[in-house]
């Protein structure tokens, strides 16, 4: 299996990735899970995304579909399509496992999998953070991680324009 191989196996369906997370729980391991949008890849987002990671043993990210990034960013984005960023996303050493919703938030999906841990940035208080109640009510935790102070996606987008 070449490189590339590797990085699309980590990008799955979302029945894949529920089970594949339940799998990963029943052998013992720390799930930790966060999602977005991840458009346009930067500094911030690798911080972000190492520091989430070392809360566990495994990282699984959920990604935004275009069609949802779109309703949330505005008809402008995403700037890469969702295979794109799903395979950028998948060459991250830290992360193990990708997949797509197509709802605004993954909230469905989180209840689906119960990761231990779920983790979003400090923009997000942990009220608004999609899926933390059926996390903290299957005895998970859900966590915020700062971000880097003057990396942000749409702070690029500007300074690009």
């Amino acid at each position: 299996m070449g490189a590339l191989d590797l990085l699309q196996s980590k990008v799955t369906d979302r029945a894949e990735f529920v089970r594949r997370i339940h799998l990963w729980k029943a052998e013992g391991k720390l799930v930790v899970f966060t999602n977005g949008c991840f458009d346009l890849v930067h500094r911030g987002h690798v911080e972000y995304l190492s520091r989430a990671a070392d809360l566990g043993d495994v990282l699984v990210v959920a990604l935004n579909t275009d069609r949802s990034v779109t309703g949330l960013k505005g008809p402008s984005r995403p700037l890469q399509n969702e295979d794109a960023r799903a395979l950028v996303m998948a060459s991250l050493g830290v992360v193990a496992l990708v997949t797509l919703f197509d709802e605004d938030t993954p909230e469905s999906l989180i209840s689906e999998a119960l990761p231990q841990v779920l983790v979003k940035g400090t923009d997000y208080s942990p009220g608004e953070i999609a899926g933390a109640s059926a996390v903290q009510a299957a005895g998970g935790r859900v966590m915020t991680i700062p971000l880097t102070p003057g990396f942000s996606t749409s702070s690029i987008i500007d300074r690009m324009g």
